[in-house]
């Protein structure tokens, strides 16, 4: 690794490299795209795989050649394999296969290959190949030392070995790797050809990263946004979603305008819609959730999506009936510290919206996800947006539509 050895580019590419980390890819690739293809490719050697690939498909082409052409031509040719998976398969975090040898290579000969090649990389496992480069099997550094020198590969290697598929994407990879916590996972194409490794620790920071950026996804926040995004950029990606809130929000006022006779005639309901919709969204929020968090690790099967519905309808109906009694309270006192002529019919009017309420929103906070999902659009793409309107709408329509039915 000549490229990272010089003391100079080592200095400016690790302090640069520290830098980009907090920024998108498009933005980190505009940082670089002056700079020389020894720099890039020095600063590139510095970031996760997978946030390097995306940073050297951002690069316009002639600064990716350039980079290209500097790099080590183990890492050029794996940076090139690796540019033809999809942004979310395991085939774009892959680093260079360092220790492959010839399942007819002795152990001592291994070992002595080996000596050199430590001194510039984190070797964990040797890996045991055919001369089609397909994956035989590994053998560990403890079954190495130990065994006789004179022994080959393949009479010391473990033959089953779990590997990673390249085109797989993160989350399935991420589903099969939960109970097994090896630092470090072959990845290998349809027929088993070892193609590159992949790291433990940065699949479960990629799959951090990507649970992360959710809470933003949800409120229309893009996952290209970074702290260091410049505001107008921040300003061209935010606005549209809150111009979509806002005729969303156009909506909730219109249901409360067709109850307008009801509200002058009962004004007191006015001081509890604010209570309606807050409960009624956090419940929401909580479906949201946890829907998003079993689609992100997969824990969703086909044909459960029914009894999450139904899951959540109950727990809807079960939290709305808890804090609606203590609301339809809350509306009694008020009601009646009001000379109201109707406290309890108010009060029953609460308890009961809030309960519908609920159940509707927590039906909504599971649905919304997996109807954005099965239109073929990231879950939680401002999913929060469309699930407040909802229960918005609901919740202020309960109130008003149950309190002109029953309080005449």
């Amino acid at each position: 690794m000549e490229l990272v050895d010089r003391p100079m580019v080592q200095s400016s590419a690790a302090d640069l490299a520290e830098e980009l980390k907090s920024r998108s890819a498009a933005d980190a690739a505009a940082r670089l795209a002056s700079f020389s293809g020894l720099e890039i490719a020095a600063v590139l050697l510095r970031l996760s795989p997978g946030f390097a690939q995306d940073v050297l498909g951002a690069l316009p082409d002639e600064a990716r050649e350039r980079a290209l052409a500097a790099a080590p031509p183990e890492v050029s040719r794996q940076w090139q394999r690796n540019a033809l998976y999809e942004p979310d398969a395991i085939g774009r975090m892959m680093e260079p296969v360092l220790a492959a040898f010839s399942h007819q290579r002795t152990v001592g000969e291994t070992i002595e290959q080996l000596r050199e090649m430590v001194k510039s990389a984190l070797i964990t496992y040797v890996y045991v190949v055919d001369p089609a480069e397909y994956l035989l099997g590994i053998v560990t550094m403890r079954d190495l030392l130990f065994s006789d020198r004179d022994r080959l590969l393949s009479e010391v290697m473990f033959r089953d070995v779990f590997a990673l598929h390249a085109a797989m994407p993160l989350t399935d990879a991420m589903k099969l790797v939960l109970d097994r916590h090896y630092p470090v996972y072959p990845v290998v194409d349809a027929e088993r050809r070892l193609l590159g490794l992949v790291r433990g620790h940065g699949m479960f920071e990629a799959q951090a990263i990507e649970i992360i950026l959710q809470a933003g996804s949800m409120v229309g926040v893009k996952k290209e946004e970074r702290l260091a995004t410049p505001w107008l950029t921040s300003l061209r990606l935010r606005h549209p979603w809150l111009q979509l809130n806002l005729l969303t929000a156009f909506l909730a006022a219109a249901v409360v305008g067709i109850f307008q006779d009801t509200i002058d005639r009962l004004v007191i309901l006015a001081l509890f819609l604010p209570v309606l919709a807050g409960q009624s969204g956090n419940t929401g929020c909580q479906a949201l959730a946890v829907t998003l968090r079993g689609l992100t690790l997969g824990e969703l099967k086909p044909g459960a999506e029914r009894a999450l519905v139904t899951k959540e309808a109950w727990l809807g109906c079960l939290n709305g009936a808890g804090v609606g009694l203590f609301a339809g309270l809350g509306m009694f006192i008020t009601a009646t510290g009001q000379e109201s002529a109707h406290p309890v019919m108010l009060a029953l009017v609460v308890f009961l919206a809030m309960i519908g309420s609920c159940i509707a929103s927590g039906i909504s906070g599971a649905m919304v996800p997996l109807t954005l999902k099965r239109l073929g659009f990231d879950p939680a793409t401002a999913s929060s947006i469309f699930l407040t309107t909802a229960t918005d709408v609901v919740s202020m329509g309960m109130l008003l539509g149950l309190a002109t039915m029953m309080v005449r």
